[in-house]
């Protein structure tokens, strides 16, 4: 009963349908207004530097790679020479502009969980590094999922390590920084150690955020920027969370051989990085449009976090104050959310069905138990990459009927909690929403309507 959408990722010029006739509808353009706001092609033009007396050198990895290396084909002169080799996920490469030539190699590899096409992509990368020169630049095209895609295992670890830790990491409830944290340590090419291999070439990173707080040294675990954590966080997050890693690198992770290049390191002198993409912008950009129809806006924050769930209750409460009393924001209105919040799995009970679903979803499950049917409240949640987790829908709507045409069809909330099986709670009502890819990434959308 997956409700699909056919429709473009691009809404700008759109007219917003009516809210009230329409909710459903109106909350996706919200979404489609965000997530156009963060398309490669429209922000990153105003960060390019100038062509360099060398060859310039393209390097990157991210979920928004495919759009961003489209959009660096399109802007840079045609008569200065560009190549290079960029990582984005599976299935992530936007379809070519008629007559836009290819300057640039694209590959694809696995998200959330590593794979050899991502590591083989890695080596590839750092190997292109070799021979530059101080009159060359380098630009460094990253952005949300780098982290999986650009996977290159340190000393005494082997990719199945790397893919273990990775998928404990996932399920563990470690918010963002904490994973990166770790991934950092664990690599040869992250924690600016791509930086270092692109001595002594300049290097201008240009990125898309999709975490909470915008620092570079997290998005795709940093691969071009100074790191500030240290080998002794990223032990004390791995006994956190009871994740294992081999003797040997443990042994190197406690004598600080592992350990990344810090803040100061003169190897980052005349680096530049650009953000050209953030949720605070998309929020701002659907809260705009949500104006435009005659419908008041509130961003609560583009930096939540927490286990989505419990983040999906809060907000519930915040708009059942709303329909009900007219306080904090007067109705009807929009409340608006961003960051990225975490989803801990929980054991399967014997016999017990794997659940299916990403953070969004889970949200949303959340959301739906705490406003009990209220009447007069919608809502879409949804990743703004199109991707809830590893499913094929960006999230789910909730409307004041989702418990009772659940129960309707058999459904009931609790069960799906338990086993983290958004996915099937919404797909039993039709209520997933579906994208495809698309082409950027800044992480949750949230979208309330009170009517």
């Amino acid at each position: 009963m997956t409700a699909k959408t056919s429709t473009p990722p691009s809404l700008q010029d759109a007219t917003a349908p009516d809210p009230r006739q329409a909710p459903r509808a109106f909350l996706e353009h919200l979404y489609r207004v965000a997530v156009d706001r963060a398309l490669p092609l429209s922000t990153l033009g105003a960060h390019l530097p100038k062509p360099p007396k060398g060859r310039t050198l393209v390097l990157g990895a991210g979920k928004a790679g495919g759009s961003m290396v489209q959009a660096l084909e399109a802007l840079w002169p045609a008569d200065a020479p560009l190549s290079g080799l960029v990582v984005t996920r599976y299935d992530h490469i936007p379809p070519r502009p008629e007559g836009l030539p290819s300057r640039i190699e694209i590959v694809e590899a696995a998200h959330p969980v590593p794979d050899a096409a991502g590591q083989q992509a890695a080596e590839r990368i750092l190997a292109l590094t070799e021979g530059l020169t101080a009159d060359d630049l380098v630009l460094c095209l990253i952005s949300g999922g780098g982290s999986s895609l650009l996977v290159l295992p340190a000393e005494g670890l082997t990719l199945a390590d790397k893919q273990r830790i990775n998928k404990q990491l996932l399920d563990s409830g470690a918010h963002i920084g904490e994973m990166n944290c770790v991934r950092k340590h664990l690599s040869r090419i992250k924690g600016g150690r791509l930086a270092v291999a692109c001595g002594p070439a300049r290097v201008v990173t240009l990125t898309i955020s999709d975490v909470p707080g915008d620092d570079p040294a997290v998005i795709a675990s940093g691969p071009t920027v100074p790191d500030a954590t240290t080998c002794a966080d990223a032990l004390a997050i791995l006994d956190r969370y009871r994740i294992e890693v081999p003797a040997p690198v443990r042994a190197q992770l406690e004598s600080g051989a592992l350990e990344t290049p810090k803040p100061g390191d003169a190897v980052f002198q005349g680096h530049e990085t650009h953000m050209i993409a953030a949720p605070q912008q998309s929020l701002e950009a659907a809260a705009a449009a949500a104006r435009a129809a005659g419908i008041e806006a509130h961003i609560l924050s583009d930096e939540m976090e927490g286990e989505s769930r419990e983040v999906g209750k809060v907000h519930a409460a915040l708009a059942r104050a709303v329909a009900q009393r007219g306080a904090p924001f007067a109705r009807p209105c929009v409340i608006l959310s961003g960051g990225e919040t975490t989803v801990t799995i929980r054991p399967r009970q014997p016999g017990q069905a794997k659940g299916r679903g990403g953070r969004a979803g889970e949200f949303c499950m959340g959301l739906a138990g705490a406003l009990l049917g209220q009447a007069d409240v919608w809502a879409l949640a949804a990743d703004t990459d199109g991707i809830d987790g590893v499913e094929d829908n960006a999230g789910a709507y909730v409307t004041p009927d989702t418990l009772a045409r659940a129960a309707n069809v058999g459904r009931k909330l609790s069960d799906h909690l338990d086993r983290n099986d958004a996915y099937g709670y919404f797909d039993a009502i039709g209520d997933l929403f579906v994208t495809g890819p698309t082409h950027t990434n800044v992480n949750d959308f949230r979208a309330l309507l009170v009517l």
